[in-house]
């Protein structure tokens, strides 16, 4: 491998593998941007989520020790509160987020 020929022909062959990797590599993300429909929808699946388990738990519970629906209904109320806890700090969140971001469109004007 001495031959300059060589050198010359390895090198272009070490820049198109380069390039190649390049034109594979992943591309940077670019801040998504939600709007407000997604956050909703996030809010509305914590919502229905958390009543889905506490009734799943609840129904579990009394079938387990065969009672009348109490643990249905006192699981799903839990499972409400607990949705709406959560809700409310997703909703929270978007306001630190919106906040931020006023804030460093502010600093940059």
């Amino acid at each position: 491998m001495t031959d300059p020929e060589q050198k010359q022909r390895l090198e272009a062959l070490e820049a198109k593998i380069e390039a190649a990797k390049e034109a594979q590599a992943p591309r940077p993300r670019v801040d998504e941007h939600y709007s407000m429909a997604n956050h909703a929808w996030r809010m509305v699946v914590e919502l229905v989520s958390g009543l889905g388990i506490g009734f799943g738990i609840g129904y579990g519970l009394d079938s387990l020790f065969g009672t009348i629906p109490i643990f249905l209904v006192t699981f799903t109320l839990l499972g409400l509160a607990a949705g709406i806890q959560t809700m409310i700090r997703t909703a929270r969140e978007i306001e630190t987020q919106k906040l931020a971001e006023e804030a460093e469109n502010d600093e940059r004007a």
